[in-house]
């Protein structure tokens, strides 16, 4: 992961951003071994990890405060922030700087750039990949299924939308607001270098989801010393 002082001047944009677009979301359960050692968490937070599920979130993000991009998620579980358990984002792609640098700026999510090929398939398969370097380090396809239903963030307990990162020797506290139509999707391929992101196939996808049409607020984030 690049340090701020290597990565490129962007105009800033403050928090809080609004967000439309769509995406998947994957529930994965993984060997707790793999987990607690290959998760990508800060040498401080590993010991604290919590949970048998990863929670992994592919996004399009077709209009935000610093244009549109995508992004790919990976949450491990739950850790120690302070006297509360919070989940917390641990690897993440994204396809612009605007975003990396705002994203660690706004709320320490540590953010990193490759580039993206994303591609809607007319037979219903979705395809993302993802590269550095010319080189393909992650490869996930989808294929929606059934209908979409209304869905609202804002009525699962704050408990569960709350999340925290250690960046830079800040801590950063913050909950996301999303609505928009959910429904159900399969997983049909992944193949993962875990160099660069979790090896998801080494576990078992308990659900999958595909989001459309959703929009989301990320607030303005609690920011103290760790």
């Amino acid at each position: 992961m690049s340090p701020f002082e290597d990565l490129p001047t962007v105009p800033k944009a403050p928090a809080p951003w609004r967000l439309r677009g769509r995406g998947y979301i994957l529930v994965i359960r993984l060997p707790r071994d793999f987990l607690d050692s290959q998760s990508f968490a800060p040498e401080e937070l590993k010991s604290s990890r919590r949970g048998r599920f990863a929670y992994v979130m592919f996004v399009d993000y077709r209009q935000a405060d610093i244009g549109p991009y995508h992004e790919l998620l990976y949450i491990p579980g739950s850790f120690a922030f302070g006297d509360a358990r919070r989940l917390s984002i641990t690897k993440i792609y994204v396809s612009t700087w605007d975003s990396v640098v705002n994203g660690r700026d706004n709320w320490g999510i540590p953010k990193e750039r490759c580039d993206f090929h994303v591609k809607y398939g007319a037979d219903g398969v979705d395809e993302v990949r993802l590269s550095l370097n010319g080189k393909v380090f992650a490869e996930l396809d989808f294929r929606p299924r059934f209908f979409g239903i209304p869905f609202n963030g804002g009525l699962l307990p704050r408990k569960l939308r709350t999340l925290a990162q250690h960046f830079n020797g800040l801590q950063f506290t913050y909950v996301p607001a999303a609505n928009g139509h959910l429904r159900l999707a399969t997983l049909l391929r992944s193949s993962v270098d875990g160099r660069y992101f979790p090896d998801i196939s080494q576990g078992r996808v308990i659900a999958c989801f595909d989001v459309s049409d959703f929009e989301m607020v990320f607030p303005v984030a609690q920011i103290r010393p760790i």
